[in-house]
């Protein structure tokens, strides 16, 4: 009894250090792979869009996403968004420091916004824009709308109750127990 205790000890052991070095020895392209295979889980399991994403820390895997969108009814549910949420969970932290991102995909203007938001330390992404677009997802006409007057936007934007809206800002700029980001 004691025998089969310790060899069942031992080969779990060795199953973690085996883990553990496949995990250091992982290449880019390694991840881009793991990147590659959430977003076809996510087809798979009709969650969403053909995008996967993860995200890697001193080697770890510690966010992972694929889109989700159609299967939340979460127009945020983006890949990138979804692993962001996961890695800043695990980091206790809503920045990315010292992070890679690898994504399936070029990141669409909204994931782009939160990538650059959450500051990591690099982005690798395997299809680009045109290869999306040439599949339905076309973000070209989003990049269009930000460079125009709000006028003259396919959504109307107007501003409205500007002075009131100030307010938290300046309660904001009195605070002095605020954490900046």
């Amino acid at each position: 009894m004691c025998n089969n205790f310790n060899k069942k000890f031992l080969d779990e052991a060795a199953k973690a250090l085996e883990n553990q070095d496949s995990k250091s020895n992982f290449s880019d392209a390694d991840y881009m792979n793991e990147a590659v295979k959430a977003a076809l889980k996510g087809i798979i399991a009709n969650e969403g869009g053909p995008f996967g994403c993860v995200i890697v820390k001193n080697g770890e895997i510690i966010g992972r996403g694929n889109n989700k969108v159609t299967s939340t009814n979460d127009p945020t549910a983006h890949a990138e968004i979804t692993a962001i949420r996961e890695a800043c969970k695990h980091l206790n932290s809503f920045q990315l420091e010292g992070c890679i991102i690898y994504t399936s995909c070029e990141p669409c203007p909204m994931c782009l916004g939160a990538i650059y938001w959450a500051r990591p330390e690099k982005v690798y992404f395997g299809c680009n824009q045109q290869d999306a677009a040439d599949i339905g997802f076309d973000d070209e006409f989003i990049y269009k709308e930000i460079d125009l007057d709000y006028q003259n936007r396919s959504i109307p934007f107007e501003q409205l109750a500007r002075n009131q809206a100030l307010e938290p800002f300046k309660k904001w700029q009195e605070k002095e127990d605020k954490i900046k980001y």
